[in-house]
């Protein structure tokens, strides 16, 4: 009788040791994904606060940890730096020009390749998405060939061009997104009701799509702002814009002015980033 007991508490005692032994390595694993999440967190926002920090240097040049604290340097960008005024007014200028192209060219695309499921529709989807899949340098140096080819050289156009070659497929993505959730039906009861494609279009699946269009817009936005390749081969001496001045104002002398606006411009992204999701929901259209 006490045999039979003790066998038949043996499979009891396994699946304890089998249950602490899974439970183990369940905890072993959120403890391993834990600490690599944690590493991955401070690679990337390391980086940034201590652009912050040193914009609050009292010293002449870019070093860290700063000697000391103090806002000469963004007093000095409203007071003595036309030169990144000048360049910032030109960096948005042209990243609106180029989000206002590519929103007009991923929509008309979109509208020809959402629920599309023929294979010349999914290979003109892959060649508006390439410029994602290639290295921006290598976009850039081809871009600039191209143009060299046609003799046209480089000058505000071609800047612009560029931009639009980089910002496209952001906005096509989260448009297609956003027409992949349009029911059908809505569609085709406009059409019973006599409604033409463009009317259709303004009237139900425009307000439909447009969170999803102004997600990828508002991406494409910042994208071009603060593209670096594509500026650095396609622009020339009268149109420097913000990352390049950047660019030559670090490399020349390490001027603190250059993080004064790195800080200016994570607080302007960051607030944008906060509005943009509070209003059109950026993370639900990108995923």
């Amino acid at each position: 009788m006490a045999e039979g007991a003790r066998d038949s508490l043996k499979p009891v005692a396994a699946l304890r040791g089998e249950s602490a032994a899974s439970r183990a390595e369940r905890g072993s694993f959120h403890l391993m994904v834990g600490l690599l999440s944690a590493v991955a967190i401070v690679l990337l926002v390391a980086p940034t606060l201590i652009v912050l920090l040193v914009s609050f240097t009292s010293g002449l040049s870019l070093r860290f940890p700063p000697p000391g604290w103090s806002l000469r340097w963004y007093q000095a960008l409203v007071t003595d730096s036309p030169d990144l005024w000048r360049a910032a007014a030109l960096s948005v200028k042209v990243a609106a020009m180029a989000t206002a192209i590519s929103t007009v060219l991923a929509v008309a695309a979109a509208l020809a390749l959402a629920r599309q499921p023929r294979l010349w529709a999914r290979l003109l989807d892959s060649a508006f998405m390439s410029p994602l899949m290639l290295p921006t340098l290598a976009l850039g140096l081809g871009l600039l060939v191209w143009f060299n080819v046609f003799g046209t050289g480089v000058s505000m156009v071609t800047l612009v061009i560029g931009h639009t070659a980089i910002t496209t497929p952001y906005i096509l993505r989260t448009t297609c997104a956003s027409l992949s959730q349009i029911d059908a039906v809505l569609l085709e009861s406009a059409k019973s009701l006599g409604a033409g494609p463009l009317f259709a279009f303004r009237t139900v699946t425009l307000p439909l799509v447009l969170p999803g269009i102004a997600a990828g817009a508002f991406i494409a936005f910042m994208m071009s702002f603060d593209n670096v390749a594509i500026s650095l081969f396609l622009s020339d001496a009268r149109s420097e814009v913000l990352p390049i001045r950047l660019w030559n104002i670090i490399e020349s002398n390490l001027d603190v002015r250059a993080a004064a606006v790195s800080g200016v411009l994570i607080a302007v992204t960051t607030v944008l980033v906060v509005l943009m999701e509070r209003v059109v929901g950026v993370s639900r259209h990108v995923r």
